[in-house]
């Protein structure tokens, strides 16, 4: 009850302060709960984030952090579902599919192969994702710098792939795609949002959005045999409790506060929120011992510079 309370007061707590200042502050705090994202799906995989010592499947973890987050949210779901015409339930579900649920699945099958520091850097296209595809589909009008600095985060990415430490060894080309698919699936989402539900309180998109898509994901999580194994071990407690503090926190808390930030600041701004990702990402990579060199270094500081560039000519141009 306590989590739902936080969660559903978020909106009016930030009502009567300083509008530039608390968008910045929410910015600040998606950056960190998002950015410790990837290193709790590596808990919740293996155990000790030791990849010889698995826990839960990548489906497993995906399931339980969509079906937590959609606990946590119910109450406000119901709440609010019968206000809401099917069309715009429709719209909802597709966010959740899109901005949540595939994706989930998508960063948790990479980071079996993939380090989370990696899959948090490459994390950054999603704000170049944002222009292409609402340049493609919603109607974004598309200027010379901003073509630049797409090319210019594509070129980081690519080089950010070559520079991985294992390359050599095992270059994992699929996996590496799977979390660039979630980020292009994050750009459809943002645009989608942003062009049709504009009207809708964003912890109503959330909760709703999070509530429809833990039915799939129910079943997903039953056909992988989860309910079969013994959940009272230490290690299957400890991996889904990792996958519990995802789920409410870098799922059912995060999609309300990006929601509400896309609201109050504009949804090119939402999405510089991975500006940030990565650095966080990265700092928890090296805390639990993933190998991050200067080369690594380099490659997210280009893909971080194509962002700026071609978020910066959005907001000159809107």
């Amino acid at each position: 009850m306590a989590l739902i309370f936080l969660v559903a007061s978020l909106p009016k707590f930030f009502e009567n302060m300083n509008n530039k200042l608390i968008n910045w502050l929410i910015f600040s705090v998606l950056s960190i709960i998002w950015g410790s994202s990837f290193i709790l799906m590596k808990l919740g995989l293996y155990e000790d984030n030791d990849m010889s010592k698995p826990i839960l499947t990548a489906y497993q973890v995906a399931s339980l952090r969509i079906i937590f987050s959609a606990i946590v949210l119910l109450p406000i779901a119901i709440k609010h579902f019968k206000s809401l015409n099917s069309k715009t339930v429709f719209i909802i579900f597709l966010s959740g599919l899109q901005g949540s649920l595939v994706p989930a699945y998508l960063f948790c099958i990479a980071e079996t192969k993939i380090d989370g520091a990696l899959a948090g850097s490459l994390n950054a296209l999603t704000p170049v994702f944002v222009i292409l595809m609402g340049s493609f589909f919603f109607n974004l009008k598309v200027s010379k710098n901003k073509i630049l600095g797409i090319c210019v985060s594509f070129v980081g990415s690519i080089l950010l792939f070559f520079a991985q430490p294992t390359f050599a060894q095992n270059p994992n080309i699929f996996y590496t795609f799977l979390v660039v698919l979630a980020t292009l699936m994050y750009g459809i989402n943002v645009n989608m949002v942003g062009k049709y539900l504009t009207n809708i309180p964003s912890l109503h998109i959330a909760a709703i959005a999070l509530v429809l898509n833990a039915i799939p994901a129910l079943v997903v999580l039953y056909f992988t045999g989860y309910f079969s194994q013994n959940v009272f071990t230490h290690s299957m407690l400890t991996a889904t409790g990792f996958t519990f503090i995802l789920g409410v926190f870098g799922t059912a808390l995060a999609s309300v506060i990006f929601y509400m930030l896309m609201k109050r600041a504009g949804y090119v701004f939402a999405s510089m929120v991975t500006y940030a990702i990565p650095t966080v990402a990265v700092g928890w990579g090296i805390f639990y011992g993933e190998k991050i060199g200067w080369k690594q270094i380099v490659c997210l500081a280009i893909i971080l510079c194509g962002v700026y560039i071609a978020n910066r000519v959005q907001r000159d141009d809107a």
